[in-house]
């Protein structure tokens, strides 16, 4: 993966590692009782982002693919049921929305990293599985 793509990933997930983590913890903190699985899945996502952002960093990419896949499965569901039945939602999410609390970074986010680990991972496929051309 680019040098750059990867450092803005990282940014990108540290980012909102923290603003889920900030929000989450002042809602699970003062008001869980009356949103508890909004809240919750605030806190799961900060949790998820910081993985992320470390597997990046460390180079664990079938974590991060991994991580990456949940995340937009998180939020597409999330989002879903969100507009589906909002009653559910008593109050919003980082997925809520798709994420447009967020600008909808966390909609976009997992679609680009995905194509760029997919990508590095198919590029270090075909480099192991091309023999080497004897000199």
């Amino acid at each position: 993966m680019n040098p750059v793509a990867r450092i803005s990933l990282i940014v990108a997930y540290a980012v909102l590692a923290l603003a889920a983590l900030g929000r989450s913890s002042y809602q699970i903190s003062t008001k869980l009782s009356e949103a508890p699985v909004p809240y919750l899945i605030s806190g799961v996502s900060a949790a998820l982002y910081l993985v992320i952002a470390i597997a990046l960093w460390r180079r664990w990419a079938g974590t991060a693919l991994v991580g990456t896949a949940v995340e937009l499965l998180g939020v597409l569901t999330v989002g879903t049921l969100g507009y589906i039945e909002s009653s559910w939602w008593p109050d919003e999410t980082v997925w809520t929305g798709y994420g447009s609390a967020y600008g909808w970074v966390p909609l976009l986010l997992p679609v680009v990293a995905l194509v760029l680990l997919v990508r590095e991972r198919t590029a270090r496929a075909a480099a192991s599985s091309t023999p080497e051309v004897a000199r």
